[in-house]
């Protein structure tokens, strides 16, 4: 079996760079963004750690807490942390989960049930499904599931962008098109009929097709 959006993300605790915690505590009435990694001291993940290191402030504004985790010991990702800051300007201000016995990558289904072996002798390439985003809502359901593969470093850019469009629809019943961007305009609902639709949007819509309602963003 495999999560699938709308799943509620499995719950664990776990010690972190920051200390033990419950993910579902720990989220509280946040949104939550937890990525993954495949082993601690790879080059792709140093780069990308650094990289929500500096992006943090923006998470904060949108109340979206962020956890890394990484196949190796807490303290791995101590000395790992000391590396991250040299390279990229910024250590991680974030919790990183430890995961050495594989237990949350498992039950994320990031790796098989059958997966084994000490975590410091597994290599990245053991690991290298370890690398999903999961963007879970404070109803603890996952939003969002993106993949990548080890030699491609992820777009935490577009992250940002799908919790704004997540934010945004879960208050209004829109719909937000491709590329759409903060302040654009979205798309009515399907499951509002036109007669709902003029109560919401006294001033109308346009409608290239009957299916296609657009209206600007929702201001609140």
């Amino acid at each position: 079996m495999s999560l699938s959006i709308g799943d509620i993300a499995p719950d664990f605790e776990a010690e972190t760079t920051q200390g033990r915690i419950r993910f579902h505590d720990w989220i509280g009435d946040s949104w939550a963004v937890l990525f993954s990694h495949p082993k601690d001291f790879t080059p792709v993940c140093t780069t990308e750690l650094g990289y929500m290191a500096r992006m943090k402030p923006e998470f904060d504004k949108r109340h979206t807490k962020i956890i890394g985790l990484s196949i190796d010991a807490v303290q791995d990702h101590g000395r790992w942390a000391n590396d991250i800051k040299e390279t990229q300007g910024t250590a991680p201000n974030y919790p990183i989960i430890g995961d050495p016995d594989l237990k949350v990558a498992k039950l994320y289904h990031m790796l098989a049930a059958a997966s084994s072996g000490d975590a410091s002798k597994r290599t990245a390439a053991d690991n290298q499904t370890v690398r999903n985003v999961f963007v879970v809502g404070p109803d603890k359901k996952i939003k969002l599931i993106l993949v990548y593969p080890m030699t491609t470093g992820r777009n935490f850019d577009e992250v940002l962008r799908v919790i704004d469009s997540l934010q945004l629809t879960a208050k209004h019943r829109v719909a937000t098109p491709a590329n759409w961007r903060p302040g654009e305009d979205v798309i009515i609902a399907g499951s509002v009929s036109d007669e709902e639709a003029k109560k919401i949007y006294p001033q109308g819509w346009k409608a290239p097709r009957p299916y296609l309602r657009i209206v600007p963003q929702p201001k609140s």
